[in-house]
């Protein structure tokens, strides 16, 4: 079972978030291929939080809807664009590096582009599921959610 991405659900993330106390939001993008590999970024070392496998994922500018600032941040990383955003896949909490409270909303993809070209990270793989076991328990849940849907 798929959740419609509307108005009305983006519009009740945002008002809980703000009840929440969030101070800054963030989008993450599961893109998928046909043989349900994942997309993960590797985070350089000497980056926040160095060493982590995570997946396209950024900020949202104030004013900026989360799906604009999901397609956008999913380029800027990755240089492929985002062509359909078919599932809302849950969110989790996280202390930013400035200690600012923080929610990453993460959204299942399609997305088209001739092949993937890094800006901020310095690896991405196509992790198939036992890779998907590198990424940080929270997104590990996030693809969790992914899988039990897809199937």
């Amino acid at each position: 079972m798929t959740v419609p991405v509307d108005t009305d659900l983006l519009e009740a993330l945002q008002r809980a978030a703000d009840g929440d106390g969030i101070a800054k939001t963030v989008v993450g993008a599961v893109i998928t291929r046909e043989d349900d590999r994942v997309l993960l970024l590797h985070r350089p070392a000497e980056d926040y939080p160095g060493g982590l496998w995570e997946l396209p994922s950024g900020g949202a500018e104030p004013g900026e809807s989360l799906i604009d600032a999901l397609r956008r941040e999913v380029e800027e990383e990755t240089g492929l664009r985002v062509s359909t955003v078919t599932d809302y896949l849950g969110h989790f909490d996280y202390l930013s590096r400035s200690g600012k409270k923080t929610r990453q909303f993460n959204f299942a993809v399609t997305v088209t582009g001739p092949e993937v070209k890094l800006t901020e990270h310095d690896a991405h793989e196509w992790a198939d599921r036992p890779a998907q076991h590198r990424a940080s328990p929270a997104v590990q849940t996030v693809l969790a959610t992914w899988h039990h849907r897809a199937t």
